[in-house]
């Protein structure tokens, strides 16, 4: 059954602003414990200014686990520990959950490869005028990386939107539960076609978005 264009496009606009709350929400969450995640992986490291090779190995193996699971698979499989904390694997608040998971230990290994790129002269220079590691970690580290790290979070954010159409197609909401309910199981390709136009537009404003900023911290 084809769907009626002239009432069907709140459904559209709702759907549109599922979809966006899902990526800002797990942007935001996978930001903050990815970004404190990424640090303490650079800095326990070998021979670096927190040193703690258990710390780093325990990290260095929860990435390694988590990361090549796809994230079709990862959402299914947690998704008893998903209605634990949320109380429901449906709607995008549940959405939200296994997404985070997946996001911050992508944002906590972008972290870590734009940290190691930094000059250890730099570090050493801060250390031998007598800066501490949080001195070092707030005015060294995240200052020098600031820049290639949004361009990280960028390429995190359009796979966010990619996430977010494959938790729609599980009961997540958004564009991937409109394209799955009204264009693949009614044949209605008219949605399909809307839906990932839509996805593209918000690709692009997204990777605008971050290469504005990216350049805006890489000129001062």
């Amino acid at each position: 059954m084809k769907v009626e264009w002239s009432t069907f496009w709140p459904r559209i606009v709702e759907a549109t602003g599922e979809t966006i709350t899902m990526v800002l929400l797990t942007l935001i969450f996978s930001s903050i414990i990815g970004v404190l995640v990424g640090l303490l992986f650079f800095v326990t490291r070998k021979g670096n200014i927190l040193e703690n090779r258990f710390v780093f190995f325990v990290l260095n193996f929860l990435v390694n686990v988590v990361r090549p699971i796809p994230f079709i698979i990862l959402l299914v499989a947690i998704s008893p520990l998903t209605r634990a904390v949320i109380g429901t694997t449906i709607g995008t608040a549940a959405a939200v959950f296994p997404m985070t998971i997946a996001a911050c230990f992508a944002v906590a290994r972008v972290v870590e490869n734009n940290l190691v790129s930094i000059d250890p002269g730099i570090i050493e220079a801060a250390q031998a005028m007598g800066a501490n590691p949080l001195q070092i970690i707030f005015t060294v580290l995240i200052p020098e990386a600031l820049g290639p790290l949004i361009l990280g979070l960028t390429f995190v954010t359009v796979g966010l939107v990619d996430f977010s159409a494959m938790a729609g197609t599980v009961g997540g909401g958004g564009l991937g539960d409109l394209a799955m309910t009204y264009g693949y199981q009614r044949f209605d390709t008219s949605v399909m076609i809307v839906t990932v136009i839509i996805l593209i537009i918000l690709v692009q404003i997204a990777q605008t978005f971050g290469n504005f900023l990216s350049r805006f911290f890489l000129r001062r």
